[in-house]
């Protein structure tokens, strides 16, 4: 006699399925039309980047993503390299130009990460991806951040983004983890494109980033 499945197996498979089949699906379909809609955007903001000295238009960074893997994120920059007479770089906000700050207000800078998303990396909606630095410092409840693929936009973007703690942020991102569903990520995606629209949550007050986490 077969073996009946029990709702919490079933519930377990499900999600499975959403997010390695369903939404992988839509990630592809959705990144792959948003890179060649956008385009013509990303070439006017490269050309821009070299003309307000930027010498390099990509930031190129090592993130932790889905069960710890490391992988390399891809943002524009919005913060030159100029550095002070012993060489060490300048604070980031003698360092963000305003063009720069622009990218950033409008999300703009985030583009490129379509291209994460498209060679799996990255998922479109997702816990965002940190330094992997902070990996040591995480406990075992921040740590379940990484059973799922990291996003360009979360449950945590859309519910203060860089303006809320270190802490709040990862009890949303956990929290999403657990109930990770269709409607939930539908609804972050609308609430993410208000918040672009209004601007909110992009800086900690008086500070062009967020304090690093010190655990």
């Amino acid at each position: 006699m077969a073996e009946t499945k029990g709702p919490v197996e079933c519930m377990i498979n499900m999600k499975f399925f959403y997010s390695h089949i369903i939404k992988r699906f839509f990630d592809i379909l959705a990144s792959f039309t948003a890179l060649v809609v956008f385009l013509p955007v990303m070439i006017i903001i490269i050309i821009l980047l070299l003309a307000t000295g930027h010498r390099r238009f990509f930031f190129v960074q090592k993130r932790v993503g889905y069960h710890d893997k490391i992988f390399h994120l891809v943002k524009f920059r919005s913060m030159t390299e100029a550095r002070d007479a012993s060489g060490q770089l300048l604070p980031d906000e003698k360092r963000l130009t305003p063009f720069g700050a622009m990218l950033r207000k409008t999300s703009l800078d985030e583009l490129p990460q379509l291209f994460n998303v498209l060679i799996g990396n990255m998922s479109l909606i997702g816990p965002r991806p940190l330094l992997v630095e902070y990996l040591p410092l995480y406990n075992e409840q921040q740590r379940k951040r990484h059973l799922v693929k990291p996003g360009i936009t979360g449950w945590a973007q859309v519910n203060g983004r860089n303006a809320i703690s270190w802490e709040k942020k990862f009890e949303l991102d956990t929290w999403y983890v657990a109930n990770q569903s269709f409607w939930l990520d539908l609804k972050i995606f609308f609430m993410t494109i208000k918040n672009i629209i209004h601007a909110e949550g992009i800086t900690q007050d008086g500070k062009a980033t967020m304090d690093a986490f010190k655990g």
